[in-house]
């Protein structure tokens, strides 16, 4: 039989599917390994055609947007995905999870394994360099029960039990198997095998106990991922440092708490803060007047000026603007997410049109995926981390490479903003970037 010199090259390289449920989520998993030198390529497109990975991808990162679908048309997506890349040759499968376990967590693992045929998968859900960790099957956040957190307030999504059994048990008949630390070593029983972890040490030494052939299928989020990376020997030349424009616009779409908090902190310290109207965010018909390209103009010339400027959906602290308006006109919480994260990613993409001149900071993964909609791209490629959780990704758009930061609503301290705005010299005090 004749056998390609691309099918022999694909057969000597290791290659790893990742999928992810949600666009941030699947940048700070694959950067775990770009940062390693492995050849990484996110795409966007559920139904992805894995026979037109590139020749030298060694880690494909899958974006299924599944976080906010029903559980079954989420198992559907993630078993067609494994399924389809086991039979074009990838030989390890990564379920990546969000690190607070909101989506569908039960559905896309219990997905996965039956695509796999397999009875038995690693679930890793801890990320201890971000304080989540799991301990005697429950998962905190920053030392709290995660249902006690502010995941636990989350408007569209809380999170209402901090076991992880639980979790899982909601959406899926598997057996779950607990695996606590230190724990005294059991006959291997079939089902979703969930490890305790509250250290790096932790994930390393689980990864080791396993094994490349115990994570041929396994699940967790960014945190084992970079075990992976290291125990699949999946690297090659380091990436590059990039040049980072000196202005920092921040193109906010969380309401996670923690963002909200960045942003006070940030604004506080100078950042020029602009909130928009209920009409701004949600209304597309306002995109076309006099008022938006107004608006536009100002911010360019805030951005230009501060080089340091937030554009932020949520309504000014004690403000209930934003439902107000949504109640009169009958909008449901799930409308609102789709219309304002779809407004914003335009409203940056005719920032861009117009001139903007900056490094992009975009929080919450509905803000990215509807900018990189916006501006019609479906691939990306993951450089570095800048900080814990903080991607930097660039893109090309109307003939020009920009470059982005990404953030999960609910990742990093108070200062996140002022520390990465000094790191790309846009602030009082010009810092080396660091990749």
């Amino acid at each position: 039989m004749y056998v390609s010199k691309l099918d022999e090259k694909r057969r000597l390289m290791n290659r790893l599917l990742l999928i992810a449920d949600d666009f941030t989520g699947a940048l700070d998993t694959g950067v775990q390994f770009a940062a390693r030198g492995a050849r990484t390529q996110v795409v966007t497109d559920p139904a992805y055609d894995f026979s037109q990975a590139g020749e030298d991808v060694q880690v494909l990162v899958l974006d299924a947007e599944s976080r906010h679908l029903t559980p079954e048309a989420a198992y559907s997506v993630v078993f067609q995905a494994v399924r389809d890349a086991l039979a074009t040759g990838f030989d390890f499968i990564y379920k990546k999870t969000d690190s607070a376990l909101r989506g569908n967590i039960g559905a896309e693992l219990t997905a996965a394994m039956d695509a796999a045929k397999a009875d038995r998968m690693p679930f890793i859900p801890a990320m201890p360099k971000t304080n989540r960790t799991t301990r005697k099957g429950v998962h905190y956040i920053d030392g709290v029960p995660v249902a006690e957190s502010v995941f636990g307030q989350d408007p569209f999504e809380p999170v209402t039990t901090s076991s992880v059994e639980e979790i899982i048990g909601a959406q899926s008949k598997a057996p779950v198997v607990l695996h606590e630390l230190n724990a005294a070593e059991e006959e291997p029983r079939p089902g979703i095998q969930v490890y305790d972890a509250e250290t790096e040490e932790d994930l390393l030494r689980i990864g080791r106990k396993l094994g490349r052939e115990g994570v041929s299928l396994s699940a967790g989020c960014a945190g084992f991922a970079s075990v992976l990376a290291e125990l699949l020997e999946l690297e090659g030349p380091p990436p590059e440092r990039p040049y980072l424009v000196p202005s920092l616009f921040v193109a906010c779409g969380s309401v996670n708490q923690v963002t909200l908090r960045q942003m006070e902190t940030a604004e506080a310290a100078g950042f020029a803060h602009v909130h928009l109207t209920p009409e701004q965010k949600l209304e597309t018909s306002w995109l076309e007047t006099e008022d938006c390209a107004a608006a536009a103009a100002a911010w360019l010339g805030a951005a230009g000026e501060k080089k340091r400027f937030i554009l932020d959906v949520n309504d000014p602290a004690g403000r209930t603007d934003t439902a107000d308006y949504a109640k009169e006109r009958g909008l449901t919480a799930e409308d609102l997410r789709v219309r304002i994260s779809g407004q914003l990613g335009q409203l940056v993409r005719r920032l861009l049109d117009g001139g903007l001149d900056a490094t992009l900071l975009c929080t919450g993964g509905d803000t990215l995926l509807a900018l990189m909609r916006a501006v019609g791209v479906a691939e990306l490629a993951p450089v570095c981390d800048l900080d814990a959780g903080a991607v930097l990704t660039d893109f090309v758009y109307a003939g020009k490479t920009y470059h982005i930061i990404s953030k999960s609503g609910g990742f990093g301290e108070p200062d996140l903003f002022i520390r990465l705005a000094k790191s790309i010299g846009a602030g009082d005090h010009e810092e080396e970037a660091v990749c």
